[in-house]
């Protein structure tokens, strides 16, 4: 492949804006990422939105819910084109997860402008609050309250770990669903690091998203009996451990047989003492499937089997819903006419996306930047620098495109 000066420009240009994020909330021991809404690291990556705005004159409204937009246009004018992702991360995740699809999005104006692109509607760059939901437990949160997903009252009682609520690292209740902003939206393009291995099948370094499988998240709280490990007879304990280990262990094996996703990776114990029975377990289960009556079997499979366990344990077991999103099928035309335009595959995720939630009221589509080793969500996320600036093309391409 033949390598042009403006292509190296492209990689200079994206190293240089990827160098200037790259170091914030990085954890020296893990080598991946600490950035949970509202915290300092993504405070820091906030003020470089700004920052970043600033320098294109692009002028940054918010929300009320903790969302930012950075307008290149007349923010009152309609049939704008939203691109940009999230900063926030899951503990100890990757680089890539989020902030590649914002950096990306200023590149692409840059790219637009030098081309002496002059929009004839908005271009907006975005950056959604809570997409991982690792700090107050809801998934995609800043989305869900643009689109009324989530009542604005319950969102703001949301709480970490400290007990800190939503509302009170928001600043304020959150203001919930706003259609006129979202009516000013005439289509979304979210591009993201691929979490997966397919563009490495297929040889590629851009894909387009067909699809997000329907997923959710469920609360699974253990109670039994606290008691002393040395002296309570193994015959006489009601241990909620037990009831949890086999529930993993049944999660696991339901999932397998629908070929579905179940994956258990929070749990809290109490009095979490090495020497004492636990009285309570909470642990949270994450089930994903490609179609919605596989998830539900799924969920349900993992509730009755929790269920009969109990019953033998002298245990009790609760299963709360805590966020669910339904199949999201994207703009077919759309999803279609980007393909062609850039040649690329079409994929379906099993990943949730901020995407997945505007796509039930903008025409929404994603684009999807090869990660040579498939894994996400940790410190091994990768993707190259060229692949990264293939991506930004890409992106321009698409917002040139829709912008006319």
């Amino acid at each position: 492949m033949t390598h042009t000066v403006e292509d190296g420009h492209r990689l200079d240009r994206f190293r240089e804006l990827w160098g200037e994020i790259a170091p914030i909330g990085r954890d020296e021991r893990s080598g991946g990422y600490l950035r949970y809404a509202f915290t300092e690291p993504e405070l820091r990556l906030r003020e470089w939105f700004r920052e970043q705005a600033d320098a294109r004159a692009m002028p940054v409204t918010g929300d009320g819910n903790g969302n930012l937009f950075a307008w290149w246009g007349d923010p009152d004018a309609g049939g704008a084109v939203l691109t940009g992702s999230h900063f926030d991360s899951v503990p100890h995740g990757g680089a890539y997860d989020g902030p590649l699809g914002i950096v990306s999005a200023w590149l692409a104006v840059d790219e637009l402008r030098a081309a002496g692109v002059t929009p004839s509607r908005p271009l907006v760059v975005g950056a959604f609050v809570e997409e991982e939901g690792a700090r107050f437990g809801v998934p995609c949160l800043g989305s869900r309250l643009l689109t009324g997903q989530i009542d604005a009252d319950r969102a703001g009682r949301l709480r970490d770990a400290a007990g800190v609520s939503f509302a009170e690292a928001l600043g304020a209740r959150p203001a919930g669903a706003d259609p006129g902003l979202l009516g000013r939206f005439g289509a979304f393009v979210e591009l993201h690091v691929e979490q997966g291995r397919a563009l490495v099948d297929q040889n590629a370094p851009v894909a387009v998203a067909s699809a997000i499988w329907p997923h959710g998240r469920w609360r699974l709280d253990f109670t039994g009996e606290g008691n002393h490990a040395g002296t309570t007879r193994m015959a006489d304990r009601r241990d909620p451990m037990l009831t949890y280990a086999f529930t993993v262990l049944a999660a696991n094996k339901e999932a397998r047989l629908r070929d579905a996703h179940a994956t258990v990776g929070r749990v809290v114990v109490e009095p979490n003492a090495t020497n004492a029975v636990p009285s309570r377990v909470t642990g949270w289960l994450d089930a994903r499937a490609a179609e919605p009556d596989t998830l539900d079997g799924l969920v349900e499979a993992v509730r009755v089997k929790a269920g009969e366990r109990a019953r033998r344990d002298g245990t009790e077991v609760t299963l709360t819903e805590e966020s669910a999103t339904p199949l999201v099928a994207f703009d077919g035309g759309l999803a279609d006419r980007l393909a062609r335009l850039l040649a690329a595959p079409v994929l379906p995720t099993g990943a949730g996306h901020d995407a997945g939630v505007l796509a039930a009221h903008v025409p929404t589509a994603m684009l999807f930047v090869r990660n040579p080793t498939g894994v996400s969500h940790s410190p091994a996320e990768s993707a190259t620098d060229a692949d990264c600036a293939a991506g930004v093309v890409a992106l321009a391409r698409v917002l040139a495109e829709l912008l006319r």
